[in-house]
């Protein structure tokens, strides 16, 4: 049986964060596919947050809802839970999309504590704290679907200069995914990981239909990558008969490595200097 068309979602209750737009807007929108009740989180873009919620209910026969909430604060993050329980009843997936980063690429001398601050909160710390709050909810039900987020070769612990703060948040994360799944597969849930690759712009809410045919100039080989890759696989981690399916680091990358791009070495009279050792 087909399992998207067959709706074995239903009755279901999912919070995506950062859900307003792109990848975990359509994650919302494959989930609600299947049946599934959603909360949508935003916390700048509200109007899409609800124009998004409008289209699902429309579309899909399903609840949809928009909840403001930094996944950074820490009470925010217990708002997300409250009001989700409040308006849909339970919560039985949770798929943390949310996690923000310097668009700026600088070394790790260059980082602010403000900047360091941010990173480790949204991607990592505030992960943990919306886990903690959920997996008493998921335990009484005996059932329950976690998804994090990282970026393509997560999983392989790679070093990603002008991006040390970031990457060390996420592959943090591989590690409590594996952890997690481990602690709590008696009670029916699974913890798996989804790694994008750089899926760019418009592409992010696009169909894989809509990629075809179309060449991705940093990886030639390949179509872009859609936001239809993530969401089909998360679907099939959230999936009742995926319960076999946890612990796991899934690569959703065409096979671009971000990394692969060697840093620049700064020729200074400092740098050279320092190189034999005069400094």
């Amino acid at each position: 049986m087909d399992f998207v068309t067959a709706r074995p979602l239903a009755g279901k209750v999912a919070l995506i964060t950062g859900s307003a737009t792109g990848i975990g807007n359509i994650v919302a929108r494959t989930l609600a596919a299947q049946g599934c009740h959603v909360a949508l989180n935003y916390v700048r873009r509200q109007q899409e947050a609800e124009d998004g919620c409008a289209y699902i209910t429309a579309t899909h026969g399903v609840q949809a809802i928009a909840l403001y909430g930094d996944v950074g604060n820490r009470d925010d993050v217990v708002a997300l839970v409250t009001q989700t329980q409040e308006k849909l009843g339970h919560i039985d997936i949770c798929i943390h999309n949310a996690g923000p980063f310097l668009r700026q690429r600088k070394r790790f001398a260059a980082y602010s504590e403000e900047d360091m601050h941010m990173l480790v909160e949204t991607n990592l710390l505030g992960v943990l704290r919306l886990n903690r709050l959920l997996l008493p909810l998921m335990r009484q039900q005996r059932w329950g679907r976690i998804v994090h987020f990282g970026f393509g070769h997560s999983g392989e612990a790679p070093g990603w200069p002008e991006r040390a703060v970031y990457a060390a948040s996420k592959v943090a994360l591989v590690s409590f995914t594996k952890s997690l799944a481990v602690e709590e597969a008696y009670a029916g849930i699974t913890v798996n990981m989804v790694c994008p690759g750089d899926i760019k712009g418009d592409y992010k809410e696009a169909t894989i239909a809509q990629a075809i045919g179309k060449v991705d100039a940093e990886n030639p080989p390949v179509r872009p990558g859609t936001g239809e890759d993530v969401a089909r696989v998360i679907a099939f981690l959230c999936h009742p008969q995926s319960d076999y399916v946890t612990g796991n680091v899934i690569d959703v990358h065409g096979g671009y490595d971000p990394i692969r791009t060697p840093l620049p070495v700064p020729m200074t009279i400092e740098y050279m200097q320092a190189l034999h050792g005069e400094i």
